[in-house]
């Protein structure tokens, strides 16, 4: 019995590290993933799940196994969340900050190479928003969750619109 609870306990901490190591891993490469899945993106996501399912469970193809390795996500999940809620400063360190991207009509190209945002996906999602020209938007905000929040017209009319999560797909049509 002992042994078998200590097999469950790797594989609890294995699905918490990989957890861990994912998260930072994001925060390296960039929020603009986040929200934007290209094909590559997708098919980039598909092989880390498949590649780090060892890692978590091992040999262990178990229901029970299973079951411990998502609870432990779900664990450590929550505490991330919760631990983001009640220190800000935790949150910031594993999201970042929003970054400025345009402000009355200027691009910031700074920011914009910060964010590795080229030109022509600033423009897709300023379109997105209903607004012609990039001349007409006062703010352009690329949000901690990967999102671009555009304000027009003086500040009056704030849209916030998801990118579209297939975006190779979607232009083909």
């Amino acid at each position: 019995m002992s042994i078998a609870l200590l097999g469950y306990g790797r594989i609890g901490l294995s699905s918490i590290g990989i957890y861990l190591f994912i998260v930072l891993f994001i925060r390296i490469f960039g929020k603009k993933e986040l929200s934007q899945l290209s094909v590559v993106d997708l098919v980039f996501i598909l092989l880390i799940s498949n590649s780090v399912q060892n890692a978590m469970v091992g040999s262990d193809s178990s229901l029970l196994g299973g079951l411990v390795s998502a609870a432990s996500l779900f664990l450590i999940n929550y505490l991330f969340k919760m631990t983001m809620y009640y220190f800000p400063r935790f949150g910031k360190v594993v999201q970042g900050n929003a970054i400025l991207l345009v402000y009355e009509g200027n691009p910031n190209k700074k920011n914009m190479q910060r964010a590795r945002i080229t030109h022509e996906e600033l423009m897709e999602v300023i379109r997105e928003h209903g607004v012609s020209s990039i001349q007409e938007v006062n703010l352009a905000v690329l949000e901690v969750d990967g999102n671009i929040s555009v304000l027009s017209n003086e500040f009056m009319d704030k849209s916030v619109k998801k990118r579209k999560a297939h975006k190779a797909i979607n232009r083909s049509q």
